[in-house]
């Protein structure tokens, strides 16, 4: 089960859609962003989100760079696939995430290195995961409001979070009954509210109680200990190997965001003491809306920059 155009309202998304088969999971299709030309943009999305998160800075960086913006597996446009064929886990989104950029470089013609990674939430855990198996294929990090690490000492979930990812059945019910966990990130995430049609296209992909399994598995997969399946993406030690800690880094980082608050940015600076930080004080989650021509024009610079500073 997928999503059709006449489905989704999407304001600013004039994108063409294009899909890659897993048929190591029956099948299911995932859903893909491929615009422009030049170096690749790898940018992911996080949870309860999708691709359409992006639109603003592919519509500005397809000019320079061949955006690639999938979506995950059950989320946004990609299929609904049954649990009895996917598993809705980090691992096998990390899988899926290698399998699609193999494809890509095999045979859509996508470089082999050069890529940039751009993060948010989940996708900056993915991405991250993906990117220390593999460090060679990436050229630069540019990462916003995430984490790819154990939480910082000191930092406890949001109870909301506690109880739907280990409360028992009542809250994970709603979670899937009801699309209030995205009706509220589209509303607490950002700091200036969105206009109405953006909003409405933010949570469009999860009307359906059938749309909304991944946005409760997700959450019941946040890793807080070695007992948890998706620790082994985040148990990278106290510190980064030198090729990924070399590697130029742009964190744009919302200030007033209700779980990944200061104590992450704080991490991502020991680990990667040479990025450059661009605070935005006033945004929230979703840094890049409430900050979305600050993002744009800082994103751009930095591609610029370090783009000319490793040729």
């Amino acid at each position: 089960m997928s999503l059709t155009e006449a489905e989704l309202p999407y304001p600013d998304y004039d994108f063409a859609p294009h899909w890659f088969e897993h048929v190591e999971h029956g099948g299911a299709r995932q859903h893909y962003l491929d615009e422009g030309e030049g170096a690749p943009l790898l940018m992911l999305h996080g949870n309860p989100s999708w691709s359409y998160m992006w639109r603003h800075l592919v519509r500005d960086l397809r000019a320079d760079h061949r955006c690639i913006v999938p979506d995950h597996i059950g989320m946004g446009r990609s299929d609904r696939p049954d649990e009895s064929v996917y598993a809705y886990t980090a691992a096998t989104r990390l899988a899926d995430l290698e399998r699609l950029v193999r494809h890509l470089v095999t045979e859509r013609g996508l470089p082999s290195r050069g890529w940039t990674l751009v993060g948010h939430d989940w996708g900056g855990i993915i991405g991250m995961a993906a990117a220390r198996r593999r460090p060679a294929w990436l050229s630069r990090i540019v990462m916003l409001n995430s984490a790819a690490f154990p939480l910082p000492p000191g930092h406890r979930l949001p109870w909301y979070l506690r109880l739907i990812r280990g409360g028992g059945r009542p809250p994970a019910w709603f979670t899937h009954r009801t699309n209030a966990f995205a009706l509220a990130a589209s509303r607490l995430g950002v700091t200036t509210a969105l206009p109405a049609p953006v909003r409405r296209a933010y949570v469009a992909p999860y009307r359906d109680r059938r749309q909304r399994l991944a946005v409760l598995r997700f959450i019941q997969d946040i890793p807080l200990t070695s007992a948890d399946p998706a620790w082994p993406l985040i148990d990278v030690g106290p510190v980064e190997a030198p090729e990924m800690s070399a590697l130029p880094m742009l964190v744009c980082w919302g200030g007033r965001d209700p779980v990944f608050d200061h104590r992450f940015l704080a991490e991502w600076l020991r680990r990667f003491p040479a990025a450059e930080v661009q605070l935005f004080p006033h945004a929230g989650h979703f840094v890049q809306e409430d900050a979305r021509e600050e993002v744009i024009a800082q994103v751009r610079e930095f591609l610029g920059r370090s783009t000319e500073g490793r040729s």
